[in-house]
């Protein structure tokens, strides 16, 4: 024994006989250890299915509906839940841990106030409440937050009133099983067969279609509101099939024909934006992510957003690449069977093609005016060189590989990644996505963080890089013109002159990036004009930043002018500022743009004018 180790000895001797001391005095002198354990609760069973119902919610507001019709009729008491708004968020907090993302709040808070809602309106007792609903969420065990949900569920349950509220998790790893206790599949009140997964698949395929629908038709509409009423009407119809377990394909041709009766004008320039991030961020369409989609068309934009079903086939894609990765390794049970790996390699194959061809079947029916899934081979092989796909959490690699997607696919003037303030997976890949923009140059990349407060910032810095996405696509569409030798005046007249053109379901050419861009080459090549390459020269990105200032300006110029003139004559007009009296010359129109934002919203969303991106006062 070396001296060090009789020393180490010694204090460690010394160390114990003074914690016996400060034990003794403090009457701590037996150290009792009490180890966690789930609590009980009292579990959903099949007997009590007629007189439970059963809530739900998280995605959006289409996909909640179809899925409730759905699911009802398959004989179950269901109930979506609302949209989680800022009153959900508070009431997250106030029962919530702190230090938790608001993903967790907004869905936390929502539940409680559903609950309180009951007992408060309904009059419910909390023990009637307990006995007659349940709660079926989604859960995981991953690098994030995302892993404590059901923990910020009990706690909040708890401490507002409803302990022994029930909830059921839907686990991504490990399939589904009760919070409450797992029970015996003949005995659970949910049965997780092949009917409910189907309809579940059914009704999320349906709702990303009608949702991709909306976005895209809404911007062009020459009606106002009507791609809208349009809409309500097709989920009722869509939800009627589902929940009477009718064939869905009538009910797709005919949402088909209202979608097409639809007049719209694609001669409208207007950049694309595509939402991607954090999954719950950027599916929501309430104050958790400040209303992105609806806001940004009312800014003149088009929206991009993403299917939850690319979700799904990005999970089958990770099995299979586990599968060949893990090929001839032991399995959990340390056994090594190949028979059983190449098993499971060949079944999710055949789920991934199946699923991508029922997508694009439906896709069909509704006359292929909806976009078809990503290839998750070309979105792991584009984004490889900057994220591995084995570094999981989050869309992991998906986000990398969608933004390089969107500027080698046309697909984008622009991407927004939505993610929740602090969150871990999303930090991660918008870091790498700097290196991305540094190698795509032409890529208008912005990342925002949602906190549920701070609305009026994030709005303006997602101005700034909009006017950017504006300049990129109204120079995508001149040289266009210029290079068919047309004018505005003359491509509107011919497309004002042909029906055919101006349907909603019109399937337009992909040469560019815009809508606006893509119908100018379908006349120009029925008008038999001859494009010429010598305008074929793209704007770097300091000359984009370099025009989106001087425009700025000059609409800052017009705008005042504006002010001024108004100002001597309406003393009311004045007071009400130009912006806030809707000023058509202080917006950032763009040829063929049509704003849709009201006045009062222009205020709104730039916390005055003073900060908009007109800049007048």
């Amino acid at each position: 024994m070396t001296p060090n180790d009789v020393l180490d000895a010694t204090t460690e001797a010394e160390l114990k006989a003074y914690e016996a001391q400060l034990r003794a005095e403090l009457g701590l002198e037996q150290e009792n250890h009490e180890h966690f354990a789930r609590p009980a609760e009292r579990p959903f069973l099949r007997q009590t299915r007629e007189s439970t119902t059963v809530l739900f919610g998280g995605l959006t507001v289409a996909h909640d509906q179809l899925i409730e019709e759905a699911v009802r009729g398959l004989g179950y008491k269901v109930q979506a839940l609302a949209c989680p708004d800022n009153d959900a968020l508070t009431i997250g907090k106030e029962f919530g841990n702190r230090g938790q993302c608001n993903p967790t709040y907004y869905t936390v808070g929502n539940l409680v106030k559903t609950l309180q809602n009951l007992r408060d309106e309904k009059g419910l007792t909390p023990q009637q409440i307990n006995e007659q609903y349940v709660f079926l969420t989604a859960g995981a065990c991953g690098p994030c937050r995302f892993g404590m949900y059901e923990a910020e569920y009990r706690k909040a349950l708890t401490d507002s009133g409803f302990e022994g509220f029930r909830v059921l998790l839907f686990e991504q790893d490990n399939g589904i099983s009760q919070a409450a206790g797992d029970q015996a599949a003949d005995q659970g009140g949910i049965d997780y067969n092949k009917d409910f997964f189907m309809s579940l698949i059914k009704a999320l395929m349906m709702g990303d279609l009608l949702n991709d629908l909306g976005y895209q038709v809404r911007p062009y509409e020459v009606k106002t509101g009507e791609t809208d009423r349009v809409l309500e009407q097709s989920k009722r119809i869509v939800g009627e099939a589902l929940r009477n377990k009718h064939k869905v394909e009538p009910a797709l041709k005919q949402v088909r024909e209202l979608f097409d009766a639809i007049e719209c004008d694609f001669t409208r320039v207007k950049p694309k934006v595509k939402i991607t991030g954090e999954f719950w961020a950027m599916t929501t369409e309430g104050d958790g992510n400040y209303k992105m989609g609806r806001w940004l068309e009312s800014e003149g934009a088009h929206v991009l957003t993403e299917p939850v079903s690319t979700w799904v086939d990005y999970l089958l894609y990770i099995a299979r690449h586990d599968t060949v990765q893990n090929f001839g390794l032991p399995g959990k049970d340390g056994k090594t069977s190949r028979y059983k790996q190449a098993k499971s390699w060949l079944l999710t194959g055949i789920l991934k093609g199946y699923f991508r061809h029922t997508y694009d079947r439906y896709r069909k029916l509704l006359g292929m005016k909806a976009h078809a899934l990503p290839d998750q081979g070309k979105l792991h092989k584009l984004a490889q060189k900057y994220y591995t796909i084995d570094l999981r959490g989050g869309e992991g690699h998906m986000e990398i590989g969608k933004n390089i997607y969107c500027v080698l696919e046309k697909k984008a003037h622009m991407v927004i990644s939505v993610k929740p303030f602090g969150c871990m997976p999303s930090t991660q890949s918008d870091g790498v996505q700097s290196k991305v923009v540094n190698d795509y140059p032409e890529c208008i990349f912005i990342p925002i963080e949602t906190s549920g407060d701070g609305e009026v910032n994030i709005r303006s810095r997602v101005q700034m890089k909009l006017y950017e996405a504006k300049v990129r696509c109204r120079e995508e569409f001149q040289r266009a013109l210029d290079g068919y030798g047309l004018t505005m005046e003359q491509f509107r007249e011919y497309v004002g002159s042909h029906r055919e053109l101006r349907r909603a379901l019109l399937n337009l050419p992909h040469e560019e990036v815009g809508d606006a861009a893509n119908l100018l080459h379908m006349v120009a090549k029925r008008m038999k004009q001859h494009f010429s390459r010598r305008v074929d020269a793209r704007m770097t990105v300091e000359q984009v930043e370099a025009l989106a200032r001087e425009e700025a300006v000059a609409e800052h110029a017009a705008c005042a002018a504006e002010a001024a003139h108004e100002h001597e004559h309406s003393h009311e007009h004045s007071e009400g500022g130009c912006c806030g009296s809707g000023c058509d010359d202080c917006t950032d129109l763009v040829p063929g743009e049509q704003k849709q934002r009201a006045p009062e919203a222009t205020a709104a969303a730039t916390g005055g004018c003073g900060s908009g991106s007109c800049g007048c006062k």
